[in-house]
């Protein structure tokens, strides 16, 4: 019992030597969604581009697109903002949800540096990105045609992000039409 007793402080030391090696190879911009596999939560907010248009769930729907979250306030935000732009030119369908900004100043800053949204629904306290699960931003999420949420990516877009993981997954959502 006495060796057993002994053992214990190794076993312990294993275990969690196990656990932090495997922490290693975790992707950190994948945390996860529980929105994966359902549907764009339902809203009714304003439209960024014109405020007396009210934008839902049902106008994601029909082809699919990248959502993507952002603001002014977010110099990350920025850096992915051309990649956008290049998307956009390329034929990618991306909405944009402006996330606990001022309408105002998002209008300016598209004015500035480019506007590659189909539209932009305006969400000043954040309603819409917490029935999404969003943390900040920029997050994107690639949504099928039916509307259905496919995969999130937290952080932003670059060629890499796009060549090997949102891209195939767009083009086979495209493919499927």
């Amino acid at each position: 019992m006495k060796r057993l007793l002994m053992l214990l402080p190794l076993a312990i030391f294993l275990l969690v030597a196990g656990f932090l090696y495997k922490g290693l190879y975790l992707d950190p911009t994948d945390i996860g969604s529980t929105m994966i596999g359902k549907p764009m939560p339902s809203f009714s907010l304003p439209s960024l581009e014109d405020p007396q248009r009210l934008v839902s769930a049902e106008d994601i729907k029909g082809k699919p697109a990248l959502v993507n979250v952002w603001a002014t306030w977010c110099p990350t935000c920025k850096a992915e903002h051309e990649m956008l732009n290049k998307l956009a030119a390329q034929g990618v369908l991306v909405y944009g949800i402006n996330y606990k900004d001022n309408g105002d100043a998002a209008r300016d800053w598209l004015q500035m540096f480019g506007n590659p949204y189909g539209f932009n629904v305006e969400d000043p306290d954040g309603s819409l990105g917490l029935d999404l699960g969003v943390y900040g931003a920029p997050e994107t999420f690639v949504v099928d045609k039916q509307g259905i949420i496919r995969d999130k990516f937290v952080g932003a877009i670059d060629e890499r992000v796009w060549t090997e993981r949102l891209g195939p997954l767009y083009q086979a959502l495209v493919n499927e039409q």
